[in-house]
Parts: structure tokens; sequence; C-alpha cells
């Protein structure tokens, strides 16, 4: 219960460090603030970092198949939703901003995932 309420409490956290930038989804006409401060200082999905907390509490509360196949699908679709919506939005949205800030911070743990300098390039300039 306890990694639970972690989880609870930091994806909260998280969102309120957003402050005007926080969106449920995508709207590639809307333009809001690259937030790089507080905890997206040092990650850069920390609301998916702490849903995965949370489900993985949640998964170790009741111990079964269906709850390790539901972390399963929840780990598999914030990939994809990170990977296939939300980085393709930020690099075009924010361009070379993202791109450093990509360089700088880990994805979803602090210094793993981070984007290297020849990739960054080349996404840029598609």
């Amino acid at each position: 219960m306890a990694i639970t309420a972690l989880g609870i409490v930091g994806t909260l956290g998280a969102q309120r460090a957003m402050g005007e930038s926080w969106r449920v989804g995508v709207d590639a006409a809307e333009r809001t603030a690259l937030v790089r401060s507080g905890p997206f200082a040092y990650v850069r999905n920390p609301i998916f970092t702490t849903i995965g907390v949370t489900g993985t509490g949640l998964s170790l509360m009741v111990p079964n198949i269906l709850a390790l196949a539901s972390l399963a699908a929840l780990i598999i679709a914030v990939e994809l939703q990170v990977r296939v919506v939300e980085e393709p939005y930020l690099r075009a949205a924010h361009g070379p901003a993202y791109l450093d800030y990509a360089a700088s911070a880990g994805r979803f743990i602090p210094s793993v995932g981070r984007e290297r300098s020849s990739r960054r390039d080349a996404g840029f300039q598609r």
C-alpha cells in the first residue's frame, strides 16, 4: 500500500509541477511551455513514472497473473504514448530546446533514456 500511495502522491506532485502546461492528451495545434524544473529536471515523464509506481504497488497488493498482465499492459501503453505521440509532438513544438532537454533528462528514470547528440541532430532535421 505504501508504494501505491507514494505513486499517487508523486503523480499529483508531478502534475502540479507542470503548472499551466498540464494537459490530458496532445493537441497538435496547442503550444504550452516546456517544463524543465522540479521533477522534470531529472526525468521527462515524471507523471508516467509515478503512474508506473502506482501500478507496481497495486500489482504487489494483488499478486496474480491478471495484476502482472495489467502492469505489463500499462508499461506498453505508456511507452507507446511517450514514443509515438508525446515525443514527436514536443520535438515539433519546441525544436532544439526540447532536443537539448531530452539530452539532459532521462525518459522515465534519471539519466536513463537521454537522447544522444547524433540522434538529436537527425531527429530535428526530419
